[in-house]
């Protein structure tokens, strides 16, 4: 039963390890920025205008 305990401990400092290894990392820096690309950048070939002017 002891070594349940262990492991589970185990586990948890491997978690925040790597949450923190990851707040250095600046991986929560920007997390807004990829979805507001996705949203605003616009590809002028992927348009219905640009599709429909082609044909």
């Amino acid at each position: 039963m002891w070594w349940l305990i262990l492991i589970a401990l185990g586990m948890g400092l491997a978690g925040l390890a790597a949450f923190l290894w990851s707040l250095r990392n600046g991986q929560y820096d920007d997390l807004d920025g990829a979805a507001e690309r996705v949203l605003l950048e616009e590809d002028p070939d992927e348009t219905g205008k640009n599709r429909q002017e082609r044909r």
